[in-house]
């Protein structure tokens, strides 16, 4: 699991920032609850700060990372959320300061074995919490959804074109390597009102979108786009899209 983040998400930052579904609060509620100490934070793979936002409600200071300087500079600015760029599995943070470490649809880019060994290095004694989440394909309508299921991982369409790392996010993330100490999770999921294009925007975002468009010269969405719109009706309505949020939590004990 060495493949670099900034490949599947530098060449289309903007979009990628803007066009992402939106955690609930209720995420970000309970981490705090289970959280001892609310002194420092540390949401590695930020992108934009997306979750960094959510976090720093509950916590003194965020430390939001990146690997990728070009996702960073679209993003949520707040007062106690300090930006820098490193690697998840080379953290510019001090040993034994970070009371919680989170990681939102990005966990399973890492080399696992280094990240981990960087999490225990920088938790907070025993009392130290990380959770790492994720979200699938996408839900609006079982019509919808049958045609979406073509693009997923494993589809007919994309199925070749994700990277191998995104089965974790298939599975749930049930499968990804988590040595710590678990904690039961409630059930958590997004959503949000979205217009026809507004779908088609995020899922143009998508690294299986950009590798297909590479490789074959044309918009591996343009072979549903005349489907989904059928089913869709009025092309500016807007319909509910749900994900499903997928979450390990555990104490990060040395």
């Amino acid at each position: 699991m060495k493949t670099n983040a900034t490949d599947h998400f530098s060449s289309k930052s903007e979009e990628y920032s803007f066009y992402r579904p939106v955690y609930p609060d209720g995420l970000f509620e309970f981490l705090s609850e289970i959280t001892r100490h609310k002194n420092l934070a540390w949401d590695c793979a930020t992108g934009n700060g997306q979750a960094a936002i959510g976090i720093c409600k509950y916590f003194k200071k965020v430390i939001a990372s990146d690997v990728s300087k070009s996702q960073i500079e679209y993003r949520f600015h707040r007062d106690n959320i300090v930006y820098d760029v490193f690697p998840a599995e080379k953290a510019n943070i001090q040993d034994n300061s970070v009371d919680l470490i989170t990681v939102a649809q990005a966990a399973h880019w890492f080399d696992l074995t280094k990240f981990y060994q960087e999490v225990r290095r920088v938790s907070n004694g025993n009392d130290g919490i990380i959770a790492i989440w994720s979200y699938g394909m996408h839900k609006i309508n079982p019509e919808i959804d049958i045609v979406g299921e073509k693009l997923t991982v494993g589809g007919e369409i994309l199925g070749i074109y994700w990277p191998k790392e995104t089965i974790y996010v298939k599975q749930d993330y049930k499968t990804i390597p988590f040595p710590f100490k678990e904690i039961a999770v409630p059930k958590l999921e997004m959503k949000l009102n979205w217009s026809f294009d507004d779908l088609f925007t995020y899922m143009e975002t998508w690294s299986s979108v950009k590798k297909f468009q590479m490789e074959q010269k044309y918009d591996p969405l343009s072979i549903v786009r005349e489907e989904m719109k059928n089913l869709w009706g009025k092309k500016d309505s807007k319909k509910v899209v749900r994900w499903n949020i997928n979450m390990r939590v555990g104490f990060t004990q040395k």
